[in-house]
């Protein structure tokens, strides 16, 4: 080979390809379908921004609400004989720290007295629930029953809930079955007025073809009236727990016994005004916590 380069040099010929020794890269190997994918490291910011940027948006302004709620009431208290916060805050720690003592019949924690009122609002509620939708889709269906009842409904439906209290203690001859009558009295309008009002608002054309179809009436109430009525169905609910438990806390400072409201009278009795201030937020909270599973419930079986 070497006598041939010199050849070819002699000549002023190139020497032929084949010839020229070439230092030539091994070709890389080809890549293959089943190696795994190269994972680039995504920073949490990057992952994350919006979610973290909607909670700032979203919590600064209940921050700053909060804040200037809890300022007003400092500045009130420091000029009259109302407890401040912080005073407030003692007392309700001293409170929760043993929320379920009994120290006699008139005597218990807080803890008691929440789940008492909350079986009168469920037992109360729940039969105003089991009377009301019924009624309420029947009252949206047929129109001659909805013309019997609108006077009745409009009658009753403006009438304070203490006015019944008397009736109820007339009629039962005891306290804690007048709250109940109160609670359900009180919260039945609700369920009645938006479940006809729901039963009212399906097309008619859907209810033309159940006719055509010859549907029972079976048929066209759980294939027709009640996936369309729900969400005002639930809307009814979630206004009358509201109402229930708003009622609750009037009813049971008038009856007494133990629940949530008799501790707020009890607790004026002996001018414990911190006390009364700490069942305000409880009662607060206990709403806002009833009325938020609710709407939960509302979303999920939301059809429309």
């Amino acid at each position: 080979m070497t006598a041939t380069i010199l050849k070819h040099e002699k000549f002023g010929a190139t020497p032929p390809a084949a010839a020229t020794a070439v230092a030539v890269a091994p070709a890389a190997p080809a890549a293959s379908d089943d190696a795994p994918p190269v994972r680039r490291h995504v920073p949490l910011v990057e992952k994350y921004g919006d979610e973290i940027a909607g909670f700032f948006r979203a919590a600064i302004p209940v921050f700053f609400g909060l804040a200037m709620f809890v300022a007003i009431w400092a500045m009130l208290s420091a000029h009259s004989t109302l407890p401040g916060p912080l005073k407030t805050l003692h007392s309700a720690i001293a409170i929760f720290s043993d929320p379920f003592y009994r120290k006699g019949p008139n005597d218990q924690g807080i803890g008691w007295n929440i789940l008492m009122s909350l079986g009168r609002v469920g037992i109360g509620f729940g039969m105003a629930a089991l009377i009301g939708i019924p009624l309420g889709f029947m009252i949206g269906r047929f129109r001659f029953l909805a013309r019997m009842t609108s006077p009745i409904i409009s009658l009753l439906r403006p009438v304070s809930p203490l006015a019944w209290l008397p009736i109820g203690l007339l009629v039962f001859k005891a306290a804690n079955p007048a709250a109940i009558w109160v609670i359900f009295i009180s919260s039945i309008w609700p369920m009645i007025v938006n479940t006809a009002v729901g039963v009212r608002e399906v097309p008619q054309d859907y209810l033309n073809v159940a006719k055509v179809l010859n549907l029972s009436e079976w048929k066209v109430f759980t294939r027709i009236l009640f996936p369309a009525a729900l969400p005002f169905v639930l809307t009814g609910i979630r206004l009358s727990i509201g109402v229930a438990w708003l009622v609750i806390v009037a009813a049971e400072m008038l009856t007494g016994g133990v629940g949530i409201g008799f501790w707020v009278w009890d607790e004026w009795n002996n001018l414990n005004v911190e006390h009364i201030i700490i069942a305000i937020f409880v009662v607060g909270i206990v709403g806002l916590l009833l009325e938020q599973m609710l709407m939960l419930i509302a979303r999920r079986f939301e059809y429309r």
